[in-house]
């Protein structure tokens, strides 16, 4: 099982962070790396070819019968044991070893007697040069990797800036505001060379234009379609109450009502879809209306006062979507039906089978239903753009023991109680 990582470790900032920082190192790794074998091979090998080179001398004054020069002997004192053995054994070598506290590089070869013929010489110099080397090549390397990041990060900053702009916006859009849009100044400049995030940007411009202009046309036939209906519906209504009494009367007026109820809802939808809708506020006991609403659905509501409130709202609207949700609830469920007040939050609650899981998940559509329902899917569309207008909150749920939930929240007002008597000022 992968373990957990923190929301800020999936950001494009952080990543590329990391990515800088690791190519940065493994980059100054392999330089420094490359650089300290060069320059100790270099260093390496001269010592060792000036060892090599008193090392000859030594020998020629030694087979002379002359005296040795400085730093010269027969098994001198600190040599390394290694050495000495492959002196014995009549081979010449080198090796650096420590002596006396200092570095020292030894060169030995062989002399009568089995013995060794060694010289020593300072390495201290070749050895100091080399931790320099590495100390430099450390801070270096630090300092590039500090300027990188820092110059990575503006550039990387400046993309995810644009990137979290850019996804603002189709946040903006997702939520219903088709006017949002980008607007990325390098879109603007042909001059400028065009990267991926404007790309991705009017890409998203142009999507939500096509989309707006879409849903406008999909509005005005809707509104115009019904519109034009209301008046021959006006006409068929009257001449149906005309119509002798009998059952073909019925069913003709029935199905007329049926029609102007559409004609009505879907004219409202298109108010609700232009967002221009104004309210009309007043404040109002939300336990009596929502008594009011039941007593007008005609339907055996149960409502159950938990704790009332008085609100500020647009009393004809918030009748429409408590009116329809209730609705809603005898058509699609089963009895009982429950209207809950408990401060600002109504609940409408059946027993039947619950909400399709596409409501629950998106919310209501038009001209959609499931499982056999009845409908158009006309009245909690209207209910849910009334609520939206209202600055409620309406969400739609399946009961854990069966049956539909529709909550609606409204904006955070002063239960009842808190509320000063009439005439109070």
């Amino acid at each position: 099982m992968r373990p957990a990582l923190p929301r800020w470790a999936g950001t494009l900032a952080v990543k590329a962070a990391v990515f800088i920082t690791v190519m940065c190192c493994a980059l100054a790794a392999l330089l420094g790396v490359l650089v300290h074998v060069q320059v100790t091979d270099q260093t390496v090998g001269q010592a060792r070819e000036l060892a090599l080179s008193r090392l000859t001398d030594a020998t020629e004054a030694y087979e002379a019968g002359d005296s040795l020069l400085p730093g010269a002997g027969v098994d001198p004192e600190g040599l390394p044991p290694a050495l000495r053995e492959l002196a014995a054994a009549g081979e010449r070598g080198t090796m650096v070893a420590d002596h006396r506290g200092r570095p020292t590089m030894w060169a030995a070869g062989p002399a009568d007697g089995g013995r060794a013929l060694a010289v020593a010489v300072d390495y201290g110099q070749q050895a100091r040069t080399i931790e320099g080397l590495d100390s430099a090549i450390l801070w270096s390397s630090a300092l590039a990797i500090g300027a990188t990041l820092v110059v990575g990060a503006i550039a990387v900053t400046r993309v995810t800036r644009r990137l979290h702009t850019t996804a603002r916006v189709a946040r903006r859009i997702s939520a219903g505001d088709l006017d949002a849009r980008v607007d990325d100044p390098r879109t603007k400049d042909p001059t400028r060379p065009q990267d991926e995030v404007a790309a991705v940007a009017v890409a998203l411009d142009s999507m939500a234009s096509s989309l707006q202009g879409k849903l406008l046309s999909e509005q005005r036939f809707t509104a115009d379609v019904a519109h034009e209906l209301r008046t021959p519906l006006t006409g068929l209504h009257a001449a149906a109450e005309l119509l002798p009494p009998g059952r073909p009367t019925e069913l003709v007026r029935d199905r007329v009502a049926a029609l102007r109820t559409l004609t009505e809802d879907l004219l409202e939808i298109s108010r609700l879809e232009t967002g221009r809708e104004r309210l009309e506020l007043d404040t109002e006991e939300l336990g009596a209306l929502a008594g009011r609403v039941v007593r007008a659905s005609g339907a055996d509501t149960e409502v159950r006062i938990v704790r009332d409130a008085r609100v500020e709202t647009d009393r004809r609207r918030l009748e429409r979507v408590l009116g329809n949700l209730v609705a809603n609830a005898h058509r699609h469920g089963r009895a009982p039906v429950v209207l809950t007040v408990d401060g600002p939050v109504v609940t409408v609650r059946d027993h039947g089978d619950g909400y399709p899981q596409y409501l629950v998940a998106h919310g209501p559509q038009r001209f959609r239903t499931e499982g056999g329902a009845k409908g158009h899917g006309l009245g909690l569309t209207i209910a849910a753009g009334q609520a939206e207008v209202l600055g409620a909150r309406l969400t739609f749920a399946n009961a854990p023991g069966g049956g539909a939930v529709a909550t609606l929240t409204l904006p955070g007002t002063p239960p009842a109680g808190d509320a000063l008597p009439d005439g109070a000022v």
